[in-house]
């Protein structure tokens, strides 16, 4: 079994049970934030889904800087509704799995660079970046985004197991 074979049914359950979550979006709430220090729901909502957009490039480059010298910092997009905002998720996960599931041993296992003005944070195998800062990463914020939809009272979804709105079984 390959590196991706292996990844795949993860990835598959984790973006479905993030697709449950984004689903739920209030459109009118798109502003609220629990705290002066937190993200707003849209852009928590935008992050979460723009972290899947990172899967190609991390296996179609060698590194990627946030900050480039002489060059304009990333910046996420930002989506307007959550109807907008699934149909992102959609193609994005499409455009993912389909570079996981190319992807060889020999490209998984290839160092890749997160940088910041030139200055590397951290190298790791393709395969953990896209568990730990991409998956991982993703995973992270669509718990805080549960938060969020359980302070606007949006009944939360089950993900791993029930959740005090959903029974399943």
């Amino acid at each position: 079994m390959s590196i991706a074979e292996s990844l795949l049914p993860e990835f598959d359950m984790e973006m479905a049970n993030t697709r449950k979550t984004v689903e739920r979006l209030p459109n009118g709430k798109f502003s609220y934030r629990p705290h002066d220090k937190s993200y707003s729901l849209g852009e928590l909502a935008s992050h979460l889904v723009n972290i899947l957009n990172w899967v190609e490039m991390t296996l179609n480059q060698d590194s990627f800087d946030v900050n480039p010298d002489g060059g304009e910092s990333y910046t996420t997009p930002q989506g307007s509704s959550a109807e907008e905002l699934v149909k992102w998720f959609d193609a994005s996960v499409a455009t993912a799995r389909k570079a996981i599931a190319s992807a060889s041993d020999e490209t998984m296992m290839k160092p890749w660079s997160l940088k910041s003005g030139g200055e590397t944070i951290f190298t790791m195998p393709r395969v953990a970046v896209l568990r730990s800062f991409i998956m991982n990463h993703l995973i992270h914020h669509r718990a805080q985004l549960t938060v969020y939809l359980r302070l606007n009272d949006v009944p939360v979804p089950a993900l791993y197991g029930p959740s005090a709105d959903e029974q399943i079984m």
